[in-house]
């Protein structure tokens, strides 16, 4: 039985029990996830007190200054995740190659994509960062997993979720059937479950995006941004505008209270996107929760998990939160309205 308050590892036995013909395995790897979100937490948590703020002085593959706590976030979930043999191979937007498993370490049926810090620029102001995960079955027979492994579309996800490390730590995930999150107790040092069966409202009254780029946008999507400052026909009221700059902490918000947010292409042809976020370690991953929470995602064009991924750090416009907010964005961009 599934209870409020129950611990992350009770709630995943449980779910396990529901399919008899279930090795563990999955189950065991879920729990290494929790796990690993504890001992980040733990970094995060004292970021003020330890020499972990700051840049690193070096670019990743996304030509963007590294953090400190990138690099002890990106290393801390390798070392959680790799001795179990439950993965084949990982990949983070962190490191430029996919990432094998040690040696001495046994393959397993599983692969791992993550973001291991979102938002990590922010952290030395104290703004809410988090991690993002996704789970994929491998397509490879045995052995070390292949780059096909990783490259395969939204849809076909095991297990999605995210951690958001702010005034509390919440780790949020699906299988995709509900939408369960869990609240970190540092006093027991458990994920307890304190949201079942999430469910993201049909329409928001929130729109979630960096108006500063405006100037860059295609006409189509600057009217979008119109649309939402001015009065909402349904509503008689224009939407509000809540914007923290680090993914995670706006999508957490959204998903709970309804909304959407926004990370448009840049330039001026909606035809040739040219995005930021990245499909395989963000887009992705969130866009396979919101939708098992009644929510959906897209570039603009169509459904972020129908893309066929060619590039590990492939990037992508993104469109999500609630499923009416999505499709209005939608029918601007392709310059229906």
């Amino acid at each position: 039985m599934i209870f409020p308050g129950m611990t992350l590892n009770h709630h995943i036995i449980e779910t396990q029990r529901r399919h008899p013909m279930a090795t563990g395995e999955f189950s065991d790897l879920l729990v290494d996830l929790g796990y690993a979100a504890k001992t980040i937490a733990s970094k995060v948590r004292r970021a003020g007190l330890i020499d972990i703020l700051g840049a690193t002085g070096t670019v990743n593959v996304q030509g963007e200054q590294v953090q400190k706590l990138d690099e002890d976030a990106n290393r801390l979930l390798i070392r959680a995740m790799e001795p179990a043999g439950h993965l084949c191979v990982m990949a983070s937007e962190e490191v430029d190659e996919p990432i094998p498993i040690s040696s001495g370490y046994p393959h397993g049926n599983y692969v791992l994509l993550f973001d291991p810090l979102d938002g990590s620029s922010n952290i030395d102001a104290n703004v809410p960062v988090g991690t993002i995960f996704g789970v994929y079955r491998r397509k490879s027979e045995d052995g070390p997993g292949l780059l096909s492994d990783l490259l395969q579309p939204g849809r076909d996800l095991a297990c999605a979720g995210y951690v958001v490390y702010g005034s509390s730590t919440m780790l949020v995930y699906t299988t995709g059937q509900e939408v369960a999150a869990f609240t970190l107790d540092p006093s027991v040092g458990e994920f307890l479950l304190s949201h079942t069966s999430i469910r993201i409202p049909p329409k928001g009254k929130i729109y979630s995006v960096n108006g500063g780029n405006v100037h860059t946008w295609h006409a189509n999507v600057q009217r979008l941004l119109e649309y939402f400052k001015e009065t909402d026909k349904e509503t008689g009221r224009p939407y509000a505008s809540r914007y923290i700059g680090s993914l995670v902490a706006d999508f957490h918000r959204n998903l709970l209270y309804g909304g959407i947010f926004m990370y448009p292409a840049d330039g001026r042809d909606p035809k040739k996107p040219k995005g930021k976020l990245r499909l395989m370690y963000e887009a992705n991953p969130l866009a396979f929760l919101v939708e098992r929470a009644g929510g959906y995602a897209s570039t603009g064009e169509g459904p972020i998990l129908d893309i066929q991924p060619t590039d590990l750090h492939q990037r992508v416009p993104l469109y999500i939160g609630s499923r009416e907010d999505v499709r209005l964005a939608e029918r601007f961009v392709r310059g229906e309205m």
